[in-house]
């Protein structure tokens, strides 16, 4: 098993472009299961941003690839959707 304090010293990064996230902030728990169902991530704007401002992104919990020693790794929605849409018209042919 696996705390909170430590998935939040663990980097989120996209697997697909390497591009780095952040740090886990927060939970999103299903209130009936009990299961998280996404990752709150504090993800801060480099460029553009007077202040550096803090966000948060959303990360679903169907988008981690995996949870490593140092990462964890995630899809990114862009990608995950094409890839699902792919799929999608494999089956059907």
């Amino acid at each position: 098993m696996i705390t909170l304090s430590e998935l939040q010293i663990k980097e989120v990064v996209i697997l697909e472009t390497g591009r780095r996230v952040g740090f886990i902030q927060d939970f999103e728990i299903d209130e009936k299961s009990g299961r998280i169902t996404a990752f709150v991530v504090a993800t801060r704007q480099i460029r553009g941003n007077l202040f550096n401002r803090i966000s948060e992104t959303i990360v679903a919990w169907e988008q981690i690839v995996t949870i490593g020693d140092d990462f964890i790794l995630i899809h990114d929605e862009v990608s995950q959707t094409s890839m699902e849409k792919k799929e999608k018209s494999k089956e059907k042919e």
